[in-house]
């Protein structure tokens, strides 16, 4: 059957239990989620709230699960509906019957945003832009300053769908170049072509329930847009009889018993068009009637359903990089001595890091520590000939770009391929492999893309930059119509508002409006912003640096192939609220400050300028569907900020943890009531929330006024996370995490409900619930007066044993007490003996052990702590 998938049941296998020691519980739990998700966004369309439904339902360790909607009043628009500001001068754009000669009233409106922006700017502080409905081509990055723009609002009008888009419509004239051949159908036993996946909108459904597997085959080639089919047989439990369909030509089947499927083998239908009077000098991306299609790439896939590729290269060749900095920053002071690591600050400047920007980080340094540790490098090209690449060799593959995984999934790098010989299959790096701060001698799993002879499959194209002919394989029958709508991504960043932390814009306010389509920046310089693994581009669809009181409400992003929003150095009181994140290239929300005292712009142990995101809201926002292409990507990324507000947020499938905090700067920040499933879908570790601490820095936000190495405890309390896929905790806090309160949420699955390594220490977690967890906390040992905290909570655990494995006597023993432990046969150890004998002995005072309850008791427990 499609689930569990692969993934999935590696996951319910290493927590000791199978599907059917579930019970009714899964599906019940997952009926919670979604009912606490009414509770959260109550005003989401039934088309939103469908989409969490089929998340949950098709996650890989679901039973079968039914989740439905049920009776509610759902939205009708996903953009928010406003009146016009009664304050300040007004101005109108209106794409369909505007003019940029026109006076920009109502009656007389412009027809570009840049326009009516630079009309507003002129008027003044508190100037408004009404936008109507249409699609509006943002031609140029619009750049909003403290000298032309505080105060100034852009909206919709009265719930209308204004999409700003950063691509480009072309016109392209469309001749035959190979449409030989006639498409056949192919039927392959025991082959599942829908291994592991889950319905999707427009890509994948399960269309019925049919007693063979002709009866399904024939619904597909009547359907008029099925292009694969699974049958799954009598045998196959819950799935029996049922017919799943593919729209994406996606044939990627797994080697699977009791089932069938087939495929249309499609004939050539390749055109061609000459852009050379276009003026476009290269093609990021390309839109057909809104969709992204797929550059040409080998192994075949559909970049919006995953990696899509177990492909591996002969060999990788040896880094090149330099294997030192050029320079070291290693000062004595600041000195943590709250931990026994992670006590000084560290920087490598150049040298491994030349490439980065700025050109220094944590990791090419030659005093790194924690799990894996070792100075950056990546691979400087790859052997991969005809025997992995069937299509090759190839003619000129000079700037094709190698998608891969690093090792341990934990980034995916993309590198340029700057030379490469035909007789051996050797490909070299231009640049690239920065995309992720944790390098590697060698990759992972990877793909080929913006290839000529990989333009083998229905919605492929490429684009040749010398002849500027722009190949489409067509989906379709003949040629494309003329009515079908071509795009090309365009820019990068549709709107920049920028001042200083001296003179701050202030008071811009975005409202109902529809951002898409932007270029993507997975080849653009990236830093490494502190000392967690990430590393990231400082740029997005929506840029702010140098604000206060910024406002984004109720607007959609959808289809941008970069960040959607970042929020760079000095950003106060910012609000990201109501809106939606879908289909996004990288990072749906990037939170990035500035530090100084090592001598390289932004970089430093010291925060104490306050030039930094702090106080920023990011609430009740519906996020799905991202990293699409950086795997190493969240709905909402942290470093160098903080005292930030994350609360009512719905976060469901992405490739990695769904919110990280890359250090542990200032602390403050407060995660209350968000939903979060369906993280780790891609990549290796984590779980639905991930944080580092290996890096040093002063602020004065523990008192205010007295500079400190100390943070601020970091709260994360009332949510509900499934950690689920490749999850191994429900709250990762990873090397060195110190100093956060984790009370009154729910989890759901994972090896440890609680972690804590390499030196992390002052973590709390009370009075929450652990459902079907491995073991409740697995920790390190910490300094006296630094302990971690585990009390009031109830774990339920998937096998008996230990529940935990705290520090048992000595310096920082461990603080655990008044817990409810819940195991298959009631039998419970702590410290190497019986959980009776070691509170014998006067430890873990008020701690019970009993046989795991029924479901009901664990669900309404569940409901009772989120109030529902």
């Amino acid at each position: 059957a499609i689930t569990p998938s692969a993934i999935g049941f590696a996951l319910l296998c290493l927590l000791g239990y199978s599907l059917g020691d579930l019970g009714s519980f899964d599906c019940k739990m997952r009926q919670m989620a979604l009912d606490f998700a009414h509770k959260l966004q109550p005003n989401r369309t039934r088309e939103q709230f469908q989409q969490l439904a089929d998340a949950l339902n098709g996650a890989p360790e679901a039973q079968g699960c039914n989740v439905s909607l049920g009776y509610h009043q759902y939205a009708t628009s996903r953009v928010g509906m406003f009146s016009i500001p009664e304050s300040g001068m007004t101005f109108f754009v209106d794409a369909n019957s505007g003019k940029d000669s026109n006076t920009g009233t109502q009656s007389s409106p412009f027809e570009t945003v840049a326009k009516g922006v630079a009309s507003a700017q002129k008027a003044g502080f508190g100037s408004s832009v009404i936008i109507r409905k249409g699609l509006y081509y943002i031609n140029n990055t619009i750049e909003l300053t403290s000298n032309d723009s505080s105060g100034l609002t852009i909206q919709n009008y009265q719930g209308e769908e204004a999409w700003l888009s950063g691509g480009k419509l072309i016109s392209p004239k469309w001749m035959p170049h190979n449409v030989s051949g006639n498409n056949s159908w192919d039927v392959e036993q025991n082959q599942n072509a829908i291994y592991g996946q889950h319905p999707i909108s427009g890509k994948i459904a399960i269309n019925g329930s049919y007693d063979s597997y002709d009866m399904c085959q024939s619904m597909c080639k009547a359907n008029g847009s099925c292009n694969v089919w699974t049958w799954h047989d009598e045998h196959q439990g819950m799935y029996a009889r049922q017919c799943w369909f593919r729209f994406d030509h996606v044939w990627q089947p797994v080697a699977e018993n009791g089932h069938v499927s087939g495929h249309i083998s499609v004939a050539p239908n390749i055109y061609v068009a000459d852009l050379s009077k276009e003026n476009i000098p290269s093609i990021l991306g390309l839109r057909i009637n809104g969709m992204r299609a797929i550059r040409a790439r080998y192994p075949n896939a559909d970049p919006e359903m995953g990696f899509g590729s177990s492909l591996k290269a002969k060999s990788w060749l040896p880094p090149t990089l330099p294997a030192k900095p050029d320079k070291e920053i290693n000062p004595d002071m600041p000195m943590r001595n709250s931990s026994n690591s992670f006590q000084k600050y560290q920087l490598g400047i150049g040298g491994p890091c030349k490439d980065f920007a700025p050109p220094a980080g944590y990791w090419c340094g030659s005093a790194t520590s924690g799990g894996g540790a070792f100075t950056y490098r990546v691979p400087s090209g790859m052997i991969a000939d005809k025997s992995v690449l069937p299509n090759s060799p190839y003619k000129d593959p000079v700037g094709a770009v190698i998608q891969s995984w690093r090792p341990g999934h934990w980034a995916s790098w993309m590198f340029e391929v700057g030379a490469y010989d035909a007789s051996s299959g050797k490909f070299m790096f231009s640049k690239g492999g920065f995309q992720g701060a944790r390098g590697n001698d060698n990759g992972a799993e990877f793909y080929i893309e913006n290839v000529f002879e990989e333009l083998d499959s229905p919605n492929e194209w490429f684009y040749d930059e010398k002849s500027k002919m722009l190949y489409l394989w067509y989906n379709g029958t003949g040629a494309p119509p003329p009515d079908v709508v071509f795009e090309v991504t365009n820019i990068k960043t549709l709107f920049s508002v920028m001042g200083s932390q001296q003179n701050p814009v202030k008071g811009v306010t975005f409202k109902g409006l529809m951002f898409k389509d932007t270029a993507y920046t997975y080849m653009d310089p990236h830093g490494m912003p502190s000392g967690g693994d990430w590393a990231l581009q400082r740029t997005g669809a929506l840029f702010f640096e140098g604000t206060e009181k910024t406002v984004v409400d109720s607007c959609v992003f959808e289809r941008l192939d970069g960040n959607a929003v970042m929020i760079s150095g000095y950003n106060r009181n910012l609000t990201i609220q109501n809106s939606e994140f879908v289909w996004i290239g990288d990072s749906a929300i990037g939170s990035w400050g500035y530090t100084t005292g090592a001598g390289v712009d932004g970089m430093g142990p010291d925060g104490t300028d306050g030039n930094q995101p702090r106080f920023n809201r990011i609430v009740n926002n519906f996020v799905h569907e991202l990293g699409i292409w950086e795997k190493q990507s969240s709905f909402y990324f942290q470093a160098k900020s903080c005292q930030n507000l994350l609360m009512g947020n719905i976060f469901f499938n992405g490739p990695r943890a769904g919110i990280n905090f890359n250090d542990g700067f200032g602390g403050g920040s407060h995660l209350s009531e968000n939903l979060l499933l369906n993280t780790c879908r891609e990549s290796g570790d984590h779980g639905p929330f991930n944080s580092w601490d290996r890096q040093v820095f002063v602020t004065k936000v523990k008192d205010g006024t007295t500079a400190s190495p100390d943070k601020l405890y970091d709260e994360i309390s009332g949510n509900f996370m499934i950690a689920n896929y490749h999850s191994q905790e429900a709250i990762d806090n990873d090397d060195g995490s110190n100093y956060y309160q984790t009370h009154g949420n729910f989890f759901a699955y994972s090896g440890n409900g609680m972690k804590n390594d390499f030196g992390g220490h002052d973590n709390h977690h009370y009075n929450n619930i652990y459902a079907y967890v491995g073991h409740g906390f697995g920790i390190c040992s910490q300094l006296n007066g630094h302990e971690d905290f585990f009390y009031n909570n109830t774990v339920v655990m998937t096998g008996d044993g230990d529940y935990g494995n705290p520090t048992c006597s000595g310096d920082g023993k461990t603080v655990v007490h008044d817990n409810k432990i819940y195991t298959p046969s009631g039998n419970v150890t702590e410290c190497h003996m019986s959980l009776h004998d070691w509170q014998a002995k006067g430890n873990d005072p008020g701690t019970t052990a009993g046989k795991i309850p029924e479901d009901a008791v664990i669900i309404d427990a569940g409901r009772r702590l989120l109030g529902l």
